[in-house]
């Protein structure tokens, strides 16, 4: 059954904290949200719309906020033939068959619908809906997308498995799956692993991974970020446990700081330009010195929208990858807005660290 999300108060249209904290719970619980809907709280459409939804085979997820949630209720419980009652200092459906504090459950033909009551500045309710299907996800890197589908179909065939692969990057693939028995995505994952040995991790969270990686050998990471502003330094400290691999990150924005923190010679900085494979070589290795960490990654470029010239366009980013051994810096021309770049940019620094130390991280 599809997951339809339907929102209804203003605060979840432009309150973007918020929206994604509730995006990230349901995410975490059940994987996966097929359609999203908006209401605002004085839309007058939102009782033909629920009564049609309620009619169609969907699990249906309603957030609201307090001052909406009994007035959901009541329209729902017109909806079903229902009457609200007071459970536990709350008005809900009389044929909710299960609920929590600021939660409930109902069934209605072939629909399951949970409402939950969500504001600012509170704890997420329980999500009472649930998935049949199991899922896992894995990425594969450096491995072109028709050619990796070529070899995981066989084995999908075989496990009775489901799978779909997306980018995030190239050379980053990411493959979701789903069946309705573990035992039969284990060993498809595990399948494939033989066949892609230093090309496949299977985590559905790449950061917890490296995190976890790093961690477990005493092995820390640096930062020197310029056009991403500390992108890379947030993705990993929204993770628990970035602080057994993470002292500190530096954002040296001018060449000042590149010069005076990371101590990039000026010389180079003049020849060069910031925005060149010679700084970011010499960003990483001054981040890797101040630190005394084990792996560094830098970033310079130009993230837009202004900024480009001929010979340097905006999306041009230079990034390098540094282990106490070995060192990659490489050139990329990424497309989008000011902050799809960033996110290319971030994205792509944590695939080269992946690939500097495949014994390490596969």
């Amino acid at each position: 059954m599809k997951l339809h999300l339907i929102f209804i108060g203003n605060k979840f249209i432009y309150n973007e904290p918020l929206k994604e904290y509730i995006f990230r719970n349901i995410e975490k619980e059940l994987h996966f949200i097929d359609s999203i809907t908006y209401f605002k709280e004085s839309d007058n459409s939102l009782f033909l719309y629920l009564e049609q939804e309620l009619n169609v085979e969907n699990r249906v997820l309603i957030v609201t906020s307090k001052q909406n949630f009994s007035t959901i209720g009541k329209v729902i419980c017109t909806v079903t033939g229902d009457n609200q009652v007071l459970k536990d200092g709350m008005l809900i459906p009389q044929k909710a068959t299960l609920f929590e504090e600021r939660t409930y459950l109902l069934e209605y033909n072939k629909a399951t619908i949970n409402v939950m009551q969500m504001d600012e500045g509170s704890k997420m309710p329980q999500i009472l809906l649930h998935t049949n299907d199991t899922q896992a996800t894995i990425h594969v890197f450096d491995e072109n997308k028709d050619d990796l589908i070529s070899i995981l179909n066989p084995i999908a065939q075989t496990y009775e498995v489901n799978f779909g692969v997306t980018s995030y990057v190239e050379g980053w693939l990411r493959v979701d799956i789903n069946s309705n028995r573990y035992g039969d995505i284990s060993k498809f994952i595990h399948a494939a692993k033989n066949l892609l040995p230093k090309k496949l991790i299977a985590s559905a969270n790449i950061i917890e991974y490296i995190i976890e990686k790093l961690s477990s050998r005493g092995k820390k990471i640096t930062f020197a970020e310029s056009c991403t502003g500390g992108l890379l330094a947030y993705y990993f400290t929204k993770h628990n446990g970035a602080s057994k691999i993470l002292d500190g990150s530096l954002v040296t924005y001018s060449n000042a700081l590149k010069e005076n923190w990371l101590a990039v010679d000026h010389e180079v900085l003049e020849n060069f330009g910031a925005v060149s494979r010679e700084v970011v070589s010499e960003m990483s290795e001054g981040a890797l010195n101040v630190s005394e960490a084990d792996y560094a990654l830098s970033i310079s470029g130009i993230a837009g929208d202004t900024g480009g010239t001929e010979l340097k366009p905006v999306g041009t980013v230079y990034i390098g990858a540094r282990s106490k051994d070995i060192s990659d810096e490489k050139h990329f021309l990424f497309q989008g807005d000011r902050n799809y770049v960033q996110y290319q940019s971030a994205m792509m620094a944590i695939k080269m660290l992946l690939l500097i130390d495949k014994e390490t991280f596969f």
